[in-house]
């Protein structure tokens, strides 16, 4: 029988460092706040139940984890992490399984990580996430002897020999439900910081008779954020991850640097990506397609050889079918373009649907919005659509139709039918060399 699973996550920080107006960890992390990266990682590890401590002071924090249907702790006043989870103690009240610690402002810890956290339980009573650190400094030193982990010292209790072990901790830490709030109040606060700290319970539980040990990551992936430039430092380890994912997937990045994914990015293999292209949240590319150079896409389905770009905006409920074309300075929101079809250049295409095969030229804009509510423009299979086109929905062009240029098409337009909506051309003979004679009369007088 699997033992259960229950996850606390800690975040009733006051986030003065990151000097905003939102508590840190509803900044977001490859498009996704990092309350939500860590609610995932718990759900994903097959966590039945989740408490989310929170202060008084971030009702935003609250906010957010009820939405995602989290139960909540209040920790008020915050006097340490041992405390944190003593607060957590009522809500896991008759809970009996493992209970994994986890924080909400470190949001890169993989999945197989936190397998292997709840896999250390086969042999030992408690685990504790580590990592090797390339400057130790002021992380808390993880004692080990073989296997079996003996403390967790803080960087201010060290001696002068434990100051020298670079095995750090992570903060995660994991346990029975029963030994985890058994050690908790056992904590005391006698510390230079004079605080509870979560670390203890190792010591305390191996006075118990319990065994601990270390399971190793990443220092990239337990970095927590505390200011804008720990966010930066999450943003940039995660780029890193998902761009040599990417290319490992068959994906062809022309400058990897400078490609930049949210946390759902979908690239199939064959996908080829120049230089300083952004991938904004719920991106799907299909095999074959190509995005050039400083495009921007967001909420997008992209299908099998489309070409999209240089300089194109792809906004979100845009689905290309495929082997669509969308040129330069291009912007599509809400528009479903079918097999073929081709936007090529300086058009705004939005609240739209476009069949197979159709060509819409040039500065071609559909005038979706009437100041009150979006209407839809349908551009039928094989429409051709002159450039400098303004399409005033709601209207249907029909299949096989001609649109003139410099048109401003505000009826449904037959199959196969030519519109034309613009003002007649009058040529007047010989204004132009009138006119200049009367301006170079008056200006010589001004002289």
């Amino acid at each position: 029988m699997t033992t259960r699973r229950a996850a606390i996550i800690l975040a009733a920080g006051k986030s003065t460092r990151m000097k905003s107006v939102r508590s840190k960890v509803l900044h977001p992390v490859g498009g996704r706040p990092m309350i939500e990266w860590v609610t995932a990682l718990a759900r994903g590890a097959g966590v039945e139940k989740i408490v989310c401590v929170v202060g008084d002071g971030n009702a935003d924090v609250r906010a957010a984890a009820e939405a995602q249907g989290l139960d909540i702790a209040v920790q008020e006043p915050q006097l340490g992490t041992g405390h944190a989870v003593q607060c957590a103690k009522e809500a896991l009240a008759g809970f009996e399984g493992h209970v994994v610690v986890l924080y909400a402002d470190t949001p890169l810890i993989s999945g197989p990580t936190l397998d292997r956290v709840f896999e250390a339980f086969e042999t030992h009573s408690m685990a504790v996430l580590g990592f090797e650190a390339d400057d130790p400094a002021a992380y808390g030193r993880l004692v080990k002897s073989g296997a079996d982990l003996h403390a967790i010292v803080e960087a201010k209790e060290c001696s002068a020999e434990q100051l020298k072990i670079t095995l750090c901790n992570s903060g995660v830490i994991a346990a029975s439900a029963a030994d985890l709030f058994s050690a908790c109040d056992r904590v005391t606060n006698d510390n230079i910081k004079g605080e509870y700290y979560l670390t203890d319970i190792v010591e305390i539980l191996r006075g118990d008779g319990k065994k601990a040990t270390v399971v190793n990551a990443s220092e990239a992936e337990v970095l927590g954020v505390n200011d804008r430039r720990d966010l930066a430092s999450a943003e940039a380890a995660f780029q890193t991850v998902m761009r040599d994912a990417a290319m490992k997937s068959g994906v062809s990045l022309k400058h990897p640097e400078t490609v930049f994914f949210s946390y759902d990015t979908v690239l199939e293999p064959d996908v080829a990506v120049d230089a300083n292209v952004v991938f904004g949240p719920g991106v799907t590319v299909r095999r074959g397609a190509a995005i050039h150079a400083f495009s921007h896409i967001e909420g997008a389905e992209i299908g099998e050889n489309a070409n999209i770009g240089p300089f194109a905006r792809l906004r979100p409920g845009t689905i290309l079918a495929e082997d669509t074309k969308i040129g330069n300075f291009v912007e599509t929101k809400k528009a479903i373009v079918g097999k073929g079809s081709k936007i090529n250049h300086l058009s705004y295409v939005g609240d739209a649907e476009l069949g197979a095969d159709v060509n819409v030229g040039a500065g071609t804009i559909t005038c979706n919005y009437d100041g009150y509510n979006k209407h839809k423009t349908t551009i039928k299979d094989g429409a051709f659509v002159g450039s400098n086109s303004s399409l005033v929905a709601p209207v249907t062009i029909g299949t096989g139709a001609f649109l003139g240029s410099g048109g401003v098409v505000t009826n449904d337009v037959p199959d196969d039918a030519l519109a034309l909506a613009r003002s007649k051309q009058v040529n007047k003979e010989g204004w132009g060399a009138r006119f200049r004679a009367v301006q170079q009369k008056l200006k010589a007088k001004k002289t």
